[in-house]
Order: C-alpha cells, then structure tokens, then sequence
C-alpha cells in the first residue's frame, strides 16, 4: 500500500455517511494523520450523515446555508479555527466557490507555503448574459489549487479548457465501495416462460423517479414483462405501492435492506435499474455481476456505465428507458455477459481501493 507521509486535512460541506468508507480507507494511507472537516447538510436534502471516523478525526462545524437554487451559498463557521488546529500539510477541498471560506483557508494554506488541491466534478459550460464574466471567475479560482482531483475524463477536459495544467489533473473514478472479494455468481439463463427479475434499490423519494420504471414495465410486450423488487423505503413509498397495485401487480415492496438479505436480492436479480438521480448502488450491484440502466446524472457514471455492461438513458425520458429495458430482457444470454463486464470493471478499474491510490499520488505529487 503506496502512503503519504504527511498530516492531510480534508473540508466537506458534509460527512455523507457513503463517504465514510473511503475516508477510513484514505486515512489507512496517511499515517500521520487525516482530518476531515465539516458541517451538517440542510434538513430538505435528506443526506444521512455519520459523525465519527475510525480512521481519522473527524470535527463538525456548522453550516450558515444562504439562499437557493443558482444563488445558493454557504458559509462554514469554524472551518478557520480548525484548519489552524490541526496544521496540516496538504488540504484538500471541494472546488466550489460557493462555499466561502473556501477562499480563506487557500489564503492561509498558500501564505505557508504549503499545497491545497481541489475535488470537483469538472465545470461545466456556462451560459447567458453573464456567463463570461462566471467563466473568468471559475477560472481564477480554481488557479490557485496545486493540483485538481476529478471523477471522470470528462471533469479533467472542463478542467483544461479553464486554463488547468493537465499534467496536475488527477482522475479518481468515483468509488463507493471496495473491489468485490466474492466470486461473481453464475445465473442460468431462464426457463420457458420465466420472468427476468429487475431489481431497483435507494431511497423512495419522488426524485428517484421509480414510477417512470413502473410505468415503462407496463409497456412492455408480455413476454418480457419483468418481475420488479423495490428494495428501499422513504415517502414516497405509499404512493408507489398504490400506482404498482394499479398498473403493474408483478412489483414488489421488500423495505430497506441490509447485509445478507440484500445482497440475495443482488444475487436473485437480472437487471438493475436506476431511472432517477442518485447511484450509490450502482457499484454494488456491479459487484454482483449485474448490467445497469442508469439515468445520465452528472457525468461521474459515464465510465461506469458502458455500452459494455449496460444503458445510460437521457433523465426523465419514459421512451428510452422502456426502449432500454425491452432491449435487455429480450437477449438474457447477452445480458449474463454484460453482467460479467460489470463485474470485471469493478474489480479491476473502479473501487475505493483504486480511488484511494489516486488520492495518494495526487499528495505525494503536490509536494514535488
């Protein structure tokens, strides 16, 4: 295992509580310390958060949230006492100029002489009236990191047309969980008559759109007509059981799983389909030898999902997802093969273990 040396201080917005593997992880590869730093997220996001890390030390500050939308902006009170505190070495920070103190504590860092490097999506292409005047102010921002760290080559290109070196540009395939240390399991084909299974698992909220993969099931020709299990609970879950009942009875309701009980659903399904936002299941679900339909989000499943081991349909779009699933269980024999791809991408391209290791050299190189 490739380490670096130095203490490492790390700012979040939130400590989402799917991150929390990956801290742990990194922090195995900073032995002198890591410390993560940040506040809680607003009650209308639904973010399940953790407040400890095993493998580093974690301090929660608070979150001063200011207006919505495009105007929306937050200050993190206590993120200047604790970046004095804990002294690191390297920083590294979400690259987002909404978060204001962001600013300061570059300030602080760079006055020292030490490096701060940013994660981000990438930046994306502006438009309207002031969209030049955003772009220099993107741009200027986003020059005083040492290095950036990515998800994807698309963030790394945003990145370079911004005026970014590409050789201090890093891609860390976005990972949730760790190389699978299972074998793939074996699914025969189906017998006469036998439904595919497809299996869905998150939270039941409205922005997760299960009802668009309802509704798309129920359009299908009857001989590839699924069975659907929803693993997962939340709000909308009264209303999904209500419009399965009405238009497509072969669905059904397990509740949230965990453990040994869901990963016999992974184990049990076809297909898994993701039709709304959110992925954090994706990669599970690969790692149990699955295809995936997945919804384009923002940009970080464009290597994930391939034409190799699945679908990226275009959000919100009831054609193409029905069009997606008729084309995946009418050939099951190709679908066991794109199911071995899934597999094989997250055990040799995309896990925390690789994520962590560009993470690693990203620190090492920004202290050539």
């Amino acid at each position: 295992m490739t380490v670096f040396s130095g203490r490492v201080g790390l700012i979040q917005r939130v400590l989402a509580e799917y991150r929390v593997p990956f801290f742990n992880a990194l922090g195995e590869s900073c032995p002198s310390g890591l410390g993560v730093f940040a506040g809680n997220p607003r009650q209308s996001e639904m973010i399940k958060t953790a407040n400890t890390l095993d493998k580093g030390q974690f301090t929660l500050g608070k979150n001063l949230n200011l207006f919505q939308g495009s105007l929306y902006l937050c200050i993190q009170i206590g993120l200047m006492r604790w970046l004095k505190e804990f002294d690191p070495e390297v920083l590294i920070v979400e690259a987002n100029p909404r978060y204001l103190r962001t600013s300061s504590a570059l300030w602080w860092m760079r006055h020292r002489g030490r490096a701060v490097i940013g994660w981000g999506l990438g930046a994306p292409d502006l438009s309207g009236p002031l969209a030049g005047l955003r772009r220099q102010r993107r741009a200027r921002f986003i020059s005083q990191f040492t290095s950036m760290i990515t998800y994807s080559q698309v963030g790394a290109e945003e990145y370079i047309r911004l005026g970014f070196l590409p050789e201090r540009i890093f891609i860390a395939r976005n990972a949730v969980t760790p190389a699978p240390d299972h074998a793939m399991p074996i699914r025969p084909l189906l017998a006469s008559g036998q439904r595919g299974r497809v299996l869905f698992v998150g939270r039941l909220q409205a922005r997760k759109q299960v009802d668009s993969l309802l509704r798309a099931c129920s359009q299908l020709a009857e001989p590839l007509k699924p069975e659907v299990v929803i693993v997962g609970d939340g709000p909308d879950r009264p209303r999904l059981q209500k419009l399965a009942a009405e238009i497509y009875p072969h669905t059904s309701f397990t509740g949230a799983l965990y453990g040994a009980d869901l990963e016999a659903e992974f184990r049990a399904a076809d297909l898994f389909v993701l039709p709304g936002t959110g992925g954090l299941a994706i990669q599970q679900a690969m790692s149990y030898g699955l295809p995936v339909i997945a919804a384009e989000a923002d940009g970080t499943q464009a290597d994930l999902v391939r034409p190799e081991n699945g679908w990226q349909i275009p959000p919100n779009n009831l054609p193409a997802l029905q069009a997606a699933l008729a084309k995946a269980l009418a050939d099951i024999t190709n679908l066991r093969k794109m199911g071995a791809e899934s597999y094989r991408i997250v055990s040799e391209e995309i896990n925390l273990e690789k994520m962590v290791a560009t993470f690693v050299e990203a620190l090492n190189r920004s202290l050539e």
